[in-house]
This record gives C-alpha cells, structure tokens and sequence, in this order.
C-alpha cells in the first residue's frame, strides 16, 4: 500500500517486523505502544499491505470512525474504499474493503452469527486496557474459534497500557511486542477546589466542582497556550461546563459518545483560533485532539453498575483511577511539552485506585450471561476470561433469563433467547421488543425501546410518553440516533424466526412483562 509521507515518522513502524514474526509462528501477539506512535492506523495498513483481510475493534463508536477516516487518510482515499467502518446503524464498506473497523458490540454480533468469521484473517482487540466486557467477551469468543474452527485466524491484543503479561498468558503465551514512543513532559499543577465539595452521588456531582473546574479551565488559558483538553464525567457535566464558559475567548467544543458527526469531525481536525474541547473519557486514548497543550481533569469518570431497583445496569460517577489520570495527562504531551491541571491534592492522589475496575466485576451480566449461554457455555466455566465473572452476579443474571425466557431450567439458551441475543439489546429490552411488537405493532415497539435503550435528553423530561413525541419532533443528535436504532430494531423484527422458538419461562411464567 502506498501511504502519505506521515506514516513514515509513526513510532510504531520499527515494531512491525516483530509483530509480523509474533503472528506467523504465534498466531497471536500482544502490541503495546503509547498513544500517537500509529497503532491503531498504522498497524492494520502494514498486515493488509500482506494480503489479510484485518477487523479492527474498537470500544467506542466515536474511536472507530475516527480510526477509520485516519486510515482513509493515510491511503489518499474516502472512507467505504479500502477502509471501512461499522457500527451500530451505519456501515461504509465496499468490495474493495480489505481494513473495517467496528466496535466491540458490533463484532460480537457477528461473532455470534458466524462464529469462523469467513474472510477475516486478523482481529485486532484495540485499547484493551479498558477492561470494557464487550472486549473482554470477543477475546474469550474469538480464542474459542481459534482452538476450534480457525487455528489460522491471528490475534492481537493492542493497547497503551495494558496489563501485558496478563494478556499474553490469556492469548496461550503470546509474545509481547513493545513500540517506544516520543514523550513530551507534562508538568502537574495541583489545583483542588478551596472548599468543600460533595462526593458524587450516582450521577448527580455537586455543581461546586463544576463550577471550580470552569474556573481552573480559565486559568488555564489565562496561564498557557495551545488548546484545552478538559475532561468530565458524562455529556451533562460537559453542557453544564460549557455554559459557564460561554464568555471566555476560544471557540468551545464538546465531545463524547453520542455526539454528531459534525462536532466529532470539527474537534478532530486542526481548528483556527484557540480552543476549548471538554470532553468524556472517550478522549483518554481512543482519539487524538491536535492543538492540545493543555489538560484540565476534573478526576471523575463514569462506570456501569447494576441498577437493582430497575434489574438493568447504568452508570454511576467514581474518582478515576490513577491510570486513567496518566492517560488523561499524557494527551498534554502528544505534541510538544504541556502541562495538566488535576482538580484534587496531591495527597488524594496517592488514594486513588491504581486502575478501573474491570467490567465484568461490577456491571450487570445479563447480556454476558445470554451471550455465553448463546455460545454454548452457559455457566461461562469455560471461557478464558482475564477475570472471572462473579459467582453471585452470574447467577442473579442467570436467574433474570430463565424468567424472560432466554435459558431453560438446565441454562441453555432457547430458540427465543438466541433471537434476544442477536438484537444486540440487554435482554429485558429485548424480551420487551419481542412481546410488545404483536401488540403495538413492530414500529412502535421498536421506537419505545429504542428510546429505553439510551437515555434521552434531560429536556425531553422524565414522561417516556412526552419523551417519546419529543423524539419524534426533534431534529437534535439524539432524534437521529433514536430513529436510526428503531430502524435498526424493526428490521431486526421483520428477519426470518425474529418471534420463533420455545418461550420457557415466558410471560406467564415471568409474572408479564420485562424490563
């Protein structure tokens, strides 16, 4: 492949040839690299330049198409041509494809469809670092199809800090591939808040912390040049941020997981002036901003837990974890020398967890209970996991699809749960789809899930009927990715078998509906 003048300064060049050795007498590798060194675009050009067909999966819808577009680039070409992407509601791909990216729940659909993965000749498992369960549940399903169906099939498990060892005795004794990448110094400045601030609470953070993490940003422009990278824990904190920032002197921007193309197309590209880029923990290591010299970290991050009251998970607000705030500092130092403000003491710091909690741990396993009964290996007993799944969790999860009708009384999956597994929905929204179609009609169903599936707008209110209209109207990001995923749904409602199989445990059983 002939590839533009750029990819010859990436760091990560000088590993291929060991990586190309590690797959042909190993199958499998370990690649770690800092971020910005080229491993996530550079990488799957090399192996495709060798003729395979290369899957790049990715944890988050954003990383993937930004991953994709940076490849396109790389070869001269638009996206669809010899790169591609997929994710949930939108594919570009083209016969000439020979690299996709995906996302991790959009590979374990198709793993789950077509377990050999015809065609495929490298996966590649990106920022695994994350410990996301979707990535964890492909690495368990796909050395399974290694050891079974395709011992061909090459693996590699890519991040920027990763538990290496860890993951080299997960993939058999994989060898451990390392590329050295060019650090800038990032200088720390201590800047807590001067009083007293409520620990986060679900997802509630006290607006004292907003509001000081708004001035510290300000400082920060005021103190240093280039643009600023400012992280927070989820989409309200980042409007409520930008609203306090509305008069400084740079264009604001914010980025996360559900927002448009357009705002993630103008944050990842050179701006103008200067700038001001609030952002999610999407910014940790799946996306580079360029122009950032400056990074403010507000400490929180957001993880999933079981919502007990609703039998479905969410997401609570936590202190980030002392890897996260390495990585978060590093995105100062991708360019040139930076600096990151860290709105907590260096006392606190010493406090902190060493790393997030891996998924499988502290999540709802539902969806990984229906997905391992689907593969055939209901108690998951037998899948190689980094970290087991919790006894007591598992069989909470277990106990959930035996009363929806996923599993029989023995644990295996019935012909209505493995339909609930393809939908690519937690299987209480599922069984809720399946049972409400025949009675409302597939489109409206699909619509009232779609809209439980993802958590509108607070301004579409707490009314799942007004909510409902509300989406219906809106012209916002949101109503375009509702109305995309209830296409999504009623298409997936209209596929041949979609209401077909025993309903063990089924309405009548389960006591009504789901969810």
């Amino acid at each position: 492949m002939r590839l533009r003048d750029e990819a010859r300064d990436l760091p990560v060049r000088t590993a291929l040839p060991a990586l190309e050795r590690a797959l042909d007498g190993h199958g499998s590798a370990v690649l770690c690299a800092p971020p910005g060194t080229g491993k996530t675009t550079l990488v799957p050009l090399a192996l495709a330049a060798g003729g395979a067909r290369v899957v790049v999966a990715e944890p988050r819808r954003i990383a993937a198409r930004a991953a994709a577009r940076r490849m396109a680039w790389l070869l001269d070409e638009r996206v669809g041509g010899r790169v591609g992407f997929t994710v949930r509601g939108e594919r570009v791909v083209s016969r000439e494809t020979v690299v996709e990216v995906v996302t991790t729940g959009v590979l374990l659909q198709r793993l789950q469809r077509d377990p050999e993965l015809a065609g495929v000749d490298v996966v590649i498992l990106d920022e695994c670092h994350e410990r996301h369960l979707d990535a964890d549940t492909c690495a368990a399903f796909l050395l399974d199809v290694r050891a079974a169906l395709r011992p061909e099939l090459r693996l590699v498990a890519a991040s920027a800090t990763t538990d290496a060892e860890g993951w080299a005795r997960l993939l058999g004794g994989a060898p451990v591939v390392r590329a050295e990448g060019v650090a800038h110094p990032v200088e720390v400045v201590w800047a807590p808040p001067a009083g007293t601030v409520r620990p986060p609470h679900g997802t509630r953070v006290d607006p004292a912390l907003l509001a000081h993490v708004a001035s510290v940003v300000r400082r920060a422009l005021a103190e240093r040049a280039g643009d600023v990278l400012c992280f927070l824990p989820g989409v309200g904190e980042l409007a409520r941020v930008a609203g306090l920032l509305s008069s400084v002197d740079a264009e604001v921007l914010q980025v996360h997981g559900q927002a448009p193309a357009a705002v993630q197309d103008a944050v990842l590209s050179p701006g103008g002036g200067r700038r001001v880029v609030l952002a999610t923990s999407v910014a940790e290591s799946s996306l580079t901003v360029p122009g950032v010299r400056v990074v403010v970290d507000s400490g929180l991050a957001r993880e999933p837990r079981v919502d007990h009251a609703r039998g479905l998970g969410s997401l609570t607000t936590v202190r980030a974890s002392r890897a996260a705030a390495r990585q978060r500092a590093g995105r100062a130092g991708r360019e040139a020398p930076g600096v990151v403000y860290r709105c907590w003491t260096e006392a606190e710091d010493g406090r902190l967890p060493r790393f997030p909690a891996p998924e499988i741990q502290v999540a709802d396993l539902a969806g990984f209970a229906l997905r391992a009964a689907a593969w055939g290996d209901p108690d998951a007993a037998g899948l190689a996991l980094l970290d087991p799944p919790p006894a007591g969790a598992m069989a909470a999860a277990r106990s959930v699809l035996a009363a929806i009708g996923a599993v029989d009384a023995a644990g295996r999956v019935t012909g209505r749960g493995a339909t609930m597994a393809r939908l690519g929905l937690h299987p209480r929204l599922a069984r809720a789809l399946l049972d409400g179609a025949p009675a409302v009609g597939a489109r409206r169903a699909a619509e009232v899930v779609a809209l439980l599936s993802e958590e509108p707008p607070r301004a579409y209110g707490d009314d799942l009927a007004a909510a409902w209209r509300a989406a219906r109207r809106g012209g916002d990001a949101y109503g375009a990715r509702w109305r995309q995923e209830a296409r999504r749904l009623a298409r997936q409602l209209d596929a041949p078998g979609a209401g077909d199989g025993p309903q063990a445990g089924g309405a009548a059983q389960a006591g009504g509906p789901a969810g």
